[in-house]
């Protein structure tokens, strides 16, 4: 397996595509003071999280505020062929947002209204800039809530484009399972609705499965129709430190075996519980952690963090703490969600790179310890951190973005433990989408069979190649 080339590597071999004046006259004219030129504006919709940095920006930017702008845009940019870039809130981790083509980004952030929330079918649907924080606020007095967690509080639209998880996905599903149906502007500029309210149809092709997790290379997700799920009536979050990673990882193995519908099950390494401590002013033990959170009935709630604590204890875990509040359970898992800026900011100006492979939870042990050893090894600083209920976690190698000799040595990290994850029956991404990144690993994992039906469907959908080109694989 060749190692992943960076996105510097990449420019040379994809051509920047004219944008017609005409055309942005066109949207100037009818977006006004919501079509911007302005450098500062482009530039901020030309990266995003990943350790791409040299990209050029888009054209243009259209802040759309409704379907029909979305589908006004894509259609004057098919006419001149210019590519069309789908923009959330920029907290993508492959270069999913970068402009490698040129051309406009559709900026749908201003698209944040719930449209409709059906409490009694455990329904609602949003507009794609809706973010699952806000969607959480406007539900709450239903006694619902939307548990797909990614960590960012990223849009609704963007999780659906990159066929998001996070942390509640082991016992919640990720948003594949949890999107009912899709409203998309196509690449014609024609608007489609996929799927229903209804939870299952055997209707023809399965169009939403397709959209999501297709990276905006298909269309513009312009509304999305999610499940919703009862809150819980007692909720109880707890820590458990372990003598050494395996400890921990045994523990996570057992806990799935057994059947514990356990919601939350995190893994952080000491290098990422020191990073915490400094960034968020806490003070857990600076050893290998799960971060646990129980979901049910008061009496299951008990039952099952008593048999979580009589396992643990016996692989060494001790300094078991709990946060039964609201309050100590938003900043231990806000002190979670924030270890990728504690990374960031242990070593000012570094970039990260992120890894996101998956495994089979029987393999999990045997993956994450060889990946360890590796980078240790290699003198590189890094974090881990995992979603471990379900096999998925990350490597957080903190490189300098000048060092092209860091760089490679992370990526050859990177490409080392994608392979290690794939003799394992695993996956290069559990939740992160192949982006830029990981084109190359896409065809190690599916087969270049699995690869060339892909393109066949893009070019079905999207003849002219505008829907975020370049990425997934090379056009």
């Amino acid at each position: 397996m060749n190692a992943p080339t960076t996105a510097q590597h990449l420019m040379p071999a994809i051509a920047i595509r004219e944008v017609p004046q005409v055309l942005i006259d066109t949207l100037k004219a009818h977006f006004g003071e919501r079509c911007s030129t302005a450098l500062v504006v482009r530039e901020q919709h030309g990266r995003d999280e990943s350790a791409y940095t040299t990209v050029p920006p888009p054209a243009a930017v259209v802040f759309a505020e409704s379907t029909e702008d979305v589908a006004f845009a894509v259609t004057h940019a098919a006419e001149h062929a210019v590519p069309i870039i789908p923009f959330g809130i920029g907290s993508s981790l492959e270069g999913h947002l970068l402009a490698v083509q040129g051309g406009i980004s559709i900026d749908v952030s201003r698209m944040r209204k719930v449209l409709s929330i059906n409490a009694e079918d455990l329904t609602v649907t949003v507009q794609p800039g809706v973010t699952r924080k806000q969607l959480n606020e406007e539900i709450k007095s239903t006694g619902l809530f939307f548990p797909i967690d990614p960590g960012a509080d990223a849009s609704i639209g963007g999780m659906s484009a990159t066929r998001a998880s996070g942390t509640n996905a082991v016992r919640y599903g990720t948003m594949r399972e949890n999107v009912l149906g899709l409203e998309v502007v196509t690449a014609s500029g024609e608007v489609i609705r996929t799927g229903t309210r209804a939870r299952k149809s055997s209707a023809g092709y399965d169009l939403t499965r397709l959209m999501v997790g297709s990276e905006g290379t298909l269309g513009v997700i312009t509304e999305v129709t999610l499940k919703l799920f009862p809150l819980p009536e007692a909720v109880s979050a707890a820590t458990c430190s372990f003598p050494s990673i395996a400890a921990a990882v045994q523990t996570t193995i057992q806990i799935i075996q057994m059947g514990i519908p356990i919601a939350r099950v995190e893994l952080i390494d000491k290098n990422a519980v020191r990073m915490v401590n400094t960034y968020s002013k806490i003070n857990l033990p600076v050893q290998p952690m799960l971060l646990m959170e129980f979901h049910g009935s008061p009496a299951s709630v008990k039952e099952q963090a008593e048999t979580v604590q009589e396992i643990a204890a016996e692989l060494g875990g001790q300094a078991f703490e709990w946060a039964t509040t609201p309050e100590d359970r938003t900043r231990l898992w806000t002190a979670r969600h924030n270890t990728y800026f504690a990374g960031l900011t242990s070593r000012p100006g570094c970039r990260v790179i992120s890894t996101d492979t998956c495994v089979p939870i029987s393999r999990l042990a045997d993956c994450l310890l060889d990946s360890i050893a590796e980078v240790d090894a290699s003198g590189i600083p890094y974090f881990l951190v995992g979603h471990v209920g379900d096999g998925n976690f990350h490597f957080g190698y903190l490189i300098d973005p000048d060092n092209a000799e860091e760089r490679a040595k992370a990526e050859t990290l990177n490409n080392q433990l994608v392979a290690r994850a794939l003799s394992m029956d695993g996956t290069c991404t559990g939740e992160h989408g192949i982006g830029l990144h990981k084109m190359e690993y896409l065809v190690s994992e599916t087969g270049a069979g699995a690869v060339s039906m892909m393109r066949s469907i893009k070019q079905a959908l999207d003849p002219k190649n505008i829907m975020n080109p370049g990425k997934i694989f090379l056009d």
